[in-house]
């Protein structure tokens, strides 16, 4: 299943109804995917809405390439979390 920066942002919006920011780092041999608090939209975020759906575009392109993007779309639907100031939501990326 390919997963597109559009259905990723329609993904965020229908969960928390805002374009939330996504991260992807690496903590030791671990990777990990963070709903950060910041949301496209809001006065301080500090990209436009082009930057923003580029950066999901990236984002999503490289989730695919993990093959872990039934992951991310699972994770998303069935988290009670929700990113507030200062906290992101974070999910463990189980790559093979």
């Amino acid at each position: 299943m390919a997963l597109t920066g559009a259905q990723l942002h329609d993904l965020l919006q229908r969960k928390w109804g805002r374009s939330y920011d996504l991260q992807i780092f690496r903590r030791g041999e671990r990777l990990y995917l963070q709903v950060m608090w910041r949301y496209l939209g809001q006065g301080s975020f500090a990209l436009s809405e082009d930057q923003y759906e580029a950066r999901l575009e990236r984002i999503s392109a490289y989730l695919s390439e993990l093959g872990v993007q039934q992951q991310v779309v699972d994770f998303l639907m069935s988290t009670r979390e929700k990113p507030r100031i200062g906290r992101a939501v974070s999910f463990a990326l189980e790559v093979e």
